[in-house]
């Protein structure tokens, strides 16, 4: 097989492993370009490299998706093999058996690489293998429904997955650095940040009691130690040596309409992130009057930056947070795109970073 057609295999297995991993919609895997290497192989090494990347990944077998999901996937794939060849491989129908038995819990999990597993000389969006940043895996644990337990926060949105492809391509605006994130939800961002950009301290919140029980799940799932939960400044982790290479980690109960500034200010964050909370105008006057609280208590200390990104659902929306924060005097600049995709998400959405200073 000519190197081009070797790459251009690597190049669908490693779609296929990513977005199996990361249980993105059936829709978004490269389907004909599967069927055309399909046509022109005349064995099953291809498939079988699929199975592997995907349904027996050791991450998949250790922390599986749903069985629904793997159940269609698989349907999928031996409909994709019918479709051109005659044999059947009984190492899909073996596969498929085992999940026919499986039972669907109320739980499932997402994984998401954080290295490439190309083979060297290879390129991701015109980026070389070599480039890749370093760093191994975030699995989640996330609920099987959208909406759960009356918030949305149970499972991983886009913009989520859009700044910490960010963070990992400029890990200095994270490095030795303490940071406090805003509406955390299943805790993908945060997770990748401590695991690629080395803060010294990392500050997880969310406001819902179902979303932190789940966010502590997924920081221990991920080899993080947590600290104790607390906003007393003479307690709080940040005000205490930390002679390990693994970033402090606390995850606080934050809600945004009612704590204070003296809580607030407790945190002493360098940079404050957010990710996919601009989705209706309350809770973007919610976000701004917090940005601001923050803003007024930390004025003895460097002016602290915020990183807000979110996906353009609602032009009305975006214009009112920006609006507000002129209204508050809190500047803000786009950022630029970065340059990597090392996520599945979906391409053809607009999504943005915005950079505050507090």
């Amino acid at each position: 097989m000519a190197s081009e057609e070797i790459a251009e295999a690597e190049s669908v297995l490693q779609s296929f492993e990513r977005r199996f991993l990361a249980a993105r919609t059936l829709r978004s895997f490269p389907w004909q370009s599967l069927e055309e290497k399909l046509r022109d192989s005349s064995g099953p090494e291809l498939l079988l490299n699929i199975l592997q990347k995907t349904v027996k990944h050791p991450l998949c077998v250790k922390h599986p998706p749903s069985v629904k999901y793997v159940r269609c996937f698989l349907s999928e794939l031996i409909r994709k093999h019918e479709a051109v060849h005659m044999e059947p491989l009984d190492e899909l129908y073996e596969a498929l058996a085992e999940v026919l038995m499986a039972e669907e819990p109320t739980q499932c999990h997402r994984s998401y690489l954080l290295i490439s597993s190309l083979s060297p000389g290879s390129r991701i969006n015109s980026l070389p293998v070599s480039a890749q940043p370093s760093g191994d895996s975030v699995t989640l644990s996330e609920s099987t429904a959208i909406v759960s337990h009356g918030t949305t926060g149970l499972v991983t949105w886009d913009a989520a997955l859009y700044l910490a492809e960010w963070a990992i391509e400029n890990p200095a605006a994270f490095a030795h650095r303490t940071v406090l994130e805003l509406g955390s939800g299943a805790g993908l961002t945060g997770l990748a940040i401590c695991k690629t950009c080395c803060p010294s301290t990392y500050v997880f919140s969310d406001c819902h009691s179902c979303v932190l029980e789940q966010l502590r799940g997924n920081i221990l799932l991920n080899g993080l130690s947590l600290e104790p939960d607390t906003t007393d400044p003479e307690r709080h982790p940040g005000h205490n040596a930390h002679d390990t290479e693994s970033p402090r980690v606390t995850v606080a109960q934050l809600d945004w309409d009612v704590v204070t500034a003296p809580e607030l200010a407790a945190f002493r964050p360098d940079v404050i992130i957010a990710a996919d909370v601009l989705y209706c105008p309350e809770t973007v006057m919610s976000l701004v009057r917090v940005l601001q609280r923050l803003s007024a208590c930390l004025k003895d200390q460097q002016a602290p930056e915020a990183y807000i990104a979110f996906t353009v659902r609602s032009p009305e929306t975006c214009w009112l947070f920006t609006n507000e924060l002129g209204q508050t005097g809190i500047p803000w600049e786009a950022v630029p795109h970065h340059n990597q995709k090392l996520f599945p998400y979906e391409e053809h959405l607009d999504m943005a970073i915005l950079k505050l200073i507090l």
